[in-house]
């Protein structure tokens, strides 16, 4: 295996899709905690804290309870896919092909880009919003184009810069949101009624578990894209808590951050608040916000590029494109997010809450099935060079099991859901507690493992896994 310079972090990224080759391998855990911690330093995280008191009406303590819960349990699934990296090194939904098919997984796949789309389009919204209240002289679309562009230029550069970044980003941005906390408690000082102010409710505390659940588990489709070049004898157990520990405390702290403003102000420019309370410091966390949309945005896009490559050659088998094409879909990419971010600045939390809602009961079932999979059904074990097969291999061109596991796990969900678009009647019974991403789990999990194992494996489809080292063609 190779090792890699400060230098080549600045070079092109060749490769997209393909197994990385063993002599291209390097890395350790410990990139993977700065990575986590310093992508969520951004203002949406912010944002998404905000909304237990804001829009769920939870007190402080409570807020921050569900804060916590939340996102600890959800980056169980987020760092259970992130130690599948080194072992298979492929992007994430390529290894999705041995739960649905060669074919079938474009499915989830299309899922994926949706959600990148999406995330990408709400970070630039709140990018523009921060440069914004940093200085009038930026207007919010301009600043929205500028936190796109950024963005654009680290994606075109690709992993080791992606890595980079988030290397030297981790100390000055957790050190800015631990210093806004210190300047907004003990210099600005909070409201007499801070901690008696909202109320507990069991549909508002567990909505705002669930978005910390989703927080961690809209990170599952595209984790391991970032560990996938380590060396496949990393130590899975460091792997795990790394990505772990620094995906819950890059994400509750600026949470946190979101929950304490939330109660402290009814104000609903958040942003604007943050700025206002944080006081002499207020310009700096606004930089800080800007640089953390641009720097996970670029994650976003990255993701996106390699799922959109990804639906491309499961229709073109020998395409399997390099940096140029992964600069040309990333244009695509951000000018279909541009417009999109700018239409969404008005009503843009009621907006942002549907879609993360809507992820929810997309993402659990998938999740479900394919961490069942890697770990209770083959172990680990594939066959990496069938995932490119267009005949899906020992994997099928369609997996039946999967895709029917991943619909009736959907289904399940429906009467469960609870959103301003639709309520469903085991939500409306419970006054609008929104318990599906539990009803979706509780019924997948075991769905697959059963069918999965009676089915599958009687069939002989765990194959084992050959050398994921394989060099493959690489063109533009």
């Amino acid at each position: 295996m190779s090792t890699r310079s400060n230098a080549d972090s600045v070079a092109l990224e060749q490769r997209t899709i393909e197994i990385i080759p063993l002599s291209e391998r390097h890395g350790k855990p410990r990139d993977l905690f700065t990575i986590w911690f310093s992508s969520n330093i951004m203002p949406l995280t912010f944002v998404t804290g905000a909304l237990a008191p804001a829009v769920f009406g939870l007190g402080f303590w409570w807020s921050l309870v569900a804060i916590v819960v939340g996102n600890a349990v959800g980056a169980l699934f987020m760092a259970l896919h992130s130690a599948q990296g080194p072992r298979l090194g492929v992007p994430q939904m390529i290894q999705s092909r041995a739960q649905f098919g060669y074919f079938g997984a474009v499915l989830v796949v299309l899922v994926a880009v949706i959600m990148y789309v999406g995330f990408f389009a709400s970070n630039l919204v709140l990018g523009g919003q921060s440069l914004n209240e940093l200085t009038s002289g930026i207007s919010v679309d301009a600043g929205i184009v500028i936190c796109a562009v950024v963005s654009l230029v680290i994606t075109v550069f690709g992993y080791n810069m992606i890595h980079a970044v988030n290397k030297y980003a981790v100390a000055l941005f957790g050190g800015v949101m631990i210093l806004s906390l210190i300047f907004i408690v003990g210099v600005h000082g909070l409201p007499s009624d801070f901690l008696s102010t909202g109320h507990l409710t069991a549909g508002g505390f567990l909505s705002s578990v669930s978005l910390g659940v989703l927080w961690q588990i809209a990170y599952a489709p595209y984790v391991s894209d970032y560990s996938r070049y380590m060396p496949p004898n990393s130590e899975s157990g460091s792997t795990f808590w790394m990505s772990y520990w620094g995906t819950v405390l890059g994400s509750v702290l600026p949470m946190l951050l979101g929950a304490v403003v939330g109660v402290a102000s009814s104000n609903p420019d958040q942003i604007g608040e943050l700025r206002t309370l944080s006081g002499g410091v207020g310009w700096l966390v606004m930089i800080i916000f800007a640089l953390g949309i641009m720097d996970t945005n670029s994650i976003n896009l990255y993701g996106g590029v390699l799922c959109s490559i990804t639906t491309g050659q499961t229709f073109a088998r020998r395409w399997l494109p390099g940096a140029k094409v992964r600069a040309i879909l990333s244009v695509a990419i951000v000018g279909i997010s541009l417009i999109l971010a700018i239409g969404l600045q008005a009503n843009f939390l009621d907006n942002y809450t549907n879609f993360i809602l809507l992820l929810l009961y997309v993402l659990i079932p998938w999740t479900a099935i394919n961490l069942v999979d890697f770990y209770l059904i083959r172990h680990g074990e594939y066959d990496v060079e069938a995932f490119f097969d267009p005949t899906g291999g020992p994997y099928g061109r369609i997996g039946w099991v999967g895709m029917a596991a991943y619909l009736i796990g959907i289904a399940v969900e429906v009467p469960f859901m609870s959103t301003t678009l639709y309520t469903g009647p085991a939500a409306s019974a419970m006054n609008g507690t929104d318990l599906s991403w539990i009803v979706g789990l509780v019924i997948t999990v075991p769905l697959y493992y059963f069918l999965a194992r009676s089915l599958i494996r009687g069939r002989g489809g765990s194959a084992a896994s050959r050398p994921a080292g394989r060099r493959a063609a690489v063109s533009d």
